[in-house]
This record gives C-alpha cells, sequence and structure tokens, in this order.
C-alpha cells in the first residue's frame, strides 16, 4: 500500500481521539446476536483471485501490465452480474510527473437505495523502499497483499452474492488507483508529504461529494491478507466512524475471528480511507494490518520484494472476507 505510518501525527486527531479508542473487551456485545443466513466465503477462492493479479505483474499507473490487470478486474465483476464504471484522469506524482490514474468502481444491485461502500486500492508500488536490501529500493513490487489482497476479498464478495442475493441492500465496490505513488524513501530530499499517497481515491471522493452518493458507511480493506496479520482498531476510523469499527470487531469474535481482530488501538494512518471521510463525507473504516514489533508497523513484506502470493495466509483472508460478508447480510431489510 502508500502509507506513512503515523502513531499520533495526523493534524485533526486530538486527544479526544485517542480516548475514543477502543482497548480492552468492554466494547464487545454482553449477547451474542443471531446473524442472517450467509454464504461461506471461500479462501482459495479469494487466495486464486490474487495470484491471477500477480501474474500480470507489478500494477505501475500507465503501464500495459496495469492496463490488463484493470480490464480483467472490470471483467471479474461484470462476470458477477456487477454494474461497472471508471473514473480517468491525470494525476501529479511526488516529483510532479503527470500519470494516469484508473479508479474501477463496480456496483451490486443498483436499485437498492440503501448501500455499503467496499473498497481498495488495486495499484501497487513502484520502488521496495522498505526493502532490508538498498539494492532492491527501486524495484517494483508485485503487491499481492499490498493491493491485491483487498481487490480479491471483494470479488469473491461479489461472487458470493451473486450466488446468494442480499435483499434490499446494494454493494458498491470501489477499487481505488494511485494510492501507492507516495513520495519514495530514497527521494533526496525526503519530504514528510502526505499529500503524495492515495490519490485515486481524492478523484473519487471529489466526484462524490457533488454527486450526492451516500451510503450508510464504507470499509476500506488494504493489506487483509498477510502472514501473522492482525487488525487493530486504526485510529482515524475511531475519530470519524468508531461505532462501525464497534461493529465489525464485535461480529468478528462472534463468528470465531477474534484473534484476528483484537479490542486494541492501533496505529493513525494516512490512507484512502481519510479522503472518503473528509472529503466525500461518508464514515469509513480502515481493516489494516497492525504489527507493533518488527521493521514496519505493516508487516515484513510491506513495500519489499517478498510481498508475493507465497506469504499469503488463507486464514487471515477467511477471517476478513468472512466477517465483512456476514455484516452485509445482517444489513439486509
Amino acid at each position: 500500500m502508500k502509507h506513512l505510518f503515523y502513531i499520533i501525527s495526523f493534524g485533526i486527531i486530538s486527544l479526544a481521539l485517542v480516548a475514543c479508542g477502543g482497548s480492552s473487551g468492554k466494547n464487545k456485545q454482553a449477547q451474542t446476536p443471531a446473524h442472517k443466513a450467509c454464504p461461506s466465503f471461500q479462501s482459495d477462492s479469494a487466495f486464486r483471485y490474487i495470484e491471477e493479479q500477480c501474474n500480470f505483474g507489478p500494477r505501475l499507473l500507465g503501464t500495459p501490465e496495469a492496463d490488463k490487470c484493470a480490464e480483467w478486474i472490470k471483467s471479474q465483476f461484470e462476470r458477477m452480474g456487477c454494474a461497472v464504471a471508471e473514473q480517468k484522469v491525470e494525476v501529479s506524482t511526488w516529483d510532479g510527473t503527470k500519470m494516469p490514474c484508473r479508479n474501477i468502481i463496480a456496483s451490486y444491485n443498483t436499485s437498492a437505495t440503501s448501500r455499503i461502500m467496499l473498497c481498495a486500492h488495486w495499484d501497487t508500488r513502484p520502488w521496495a523502499d522498505n526493502d532490508p536490501n538498498p539494492n532492491n529500493h527501486k524495484t517494483p513490487v508485485l503487491g499481492a497483499n499490498d493491493g491485491a489482497s483487498g481487490v480479491a476479498v471483494m470479488i469473491e464478495i461479489a461472487r458470493l452474492l451473486q450466488s446468494q442475493p442480499l435483499q434490499g441492500v446494494g454493494v458498491d465496490f470501489i477499487c481505488f488507483d494511485a494510492e501507492d505513488m507516495g513520495t519514495p524513501e530514497w527521494a533526496e530530499p525526503l519530504t514528510d508529504d502526505q499529500d503524495t499517497w492515495c490519490l485515486g481515491s481524492k478523484v473519487w471522493a471529489e466526484r462524490a461529494a457533488t454527486s450526492g452518493y451516500r451510503p450508510k458507511y464504507g470499509i476500506l480493506l488494504d493489506m487483509v491478507g498477510g502472514r501473522g496479520a492482525t487488525f487493530s482498531h486504526e485510529q482515524v476510523s475511531m475519530y470519524f466512524a468508531s461505532n462501525i469499527v464497534k461493529k465489525v470487531w464485535n461480529l468478528a469474535s462472534d463468528l470465531g475471528y477474534g484473534q484476528f481482530f483484537p479490542y486494541q488501538e492501533g496505529g493513525t494512518l494516512v490512507d484512502d480511507h481519510i479522503n472518503v471521510n473528509t472529503i466525500a463525507q461518508i464514515p469509513c473504516i480502515d481493516i489494516v494490518p497492525y504489527f507493533a514489533d518488527g521493521p514496519s508497523s505493516f508487516g515484513p513484506t510491506w513495500h519489499t520484494i517478498n510481498d508475493t502470493p507465497e506469504n499469503i495466509d488463507k486464514n487471515v483472508l477467511e477471517a476478513v472476507g468472512q466477517t465483512v460478508l456476514q455484516l452485509l447480510y445482517n444489513e439486509q431489510k
């Protein structure tokens, strides 16, 4: 993914944000609710979607590999019965270079007025600038986890929605481009410029704000398949949509995935959900890993050449996919 990781530095987050973060089982519902009938998320299928994306190679802005992958993503959602649209624009990257950006929007059950938004980024980092070997710092990242995993979970959810339709609820799957184009660590001088990240979601959010698009809430899926991943309460999510965070984490616990969704504070980070919350003004949370120990808070393969399918854990995919899928079915009228 993109991110520069901030523990407290995001400007609009104050001490009030820290106070609202959940850090214990106190947020857990006292009684497990009855859940509506829901298909079983197939992690093997989601894993194959990761592999298929990676087979195109790194998905870098404006490259033939990216164009081929974009067409594949579109075809998968169309095959699942979704209406698909695109936003094609030009964005300025960290060094001022103009690059093509391509957001993909797939909508399930377009007639439903009650809607949920799921989103992920589909581009990959052009530079493995967090790799332990400096010789790899300008090598593109394959992005099995950082990009492909979120898209794969959404495609698998779309497949299951087609097999067992939702009643009275629509789902919009947003695939953001140009999330991971932020200033590389080797840039000189290195600037801490948050605006160089999440370029595609900024374009999408600006258009959503003027179009009046108002789903009930959104969920961002970022790096949701890495080995050893657990998903703590990301603090921007808690600031803007703590009720949705608690709803998702309680549900994960009810379904037996509590070890993947601990009731503890994570970090505060720059990700696509910031644009969704602040520009589109749609309450949106981020399901994103938090590694308290290690070289990166996002896990050992983040922005390295080791972000490959071999380092994906299907159990993590299942925990995230089944939780989000059940959430959608529980929203039925």
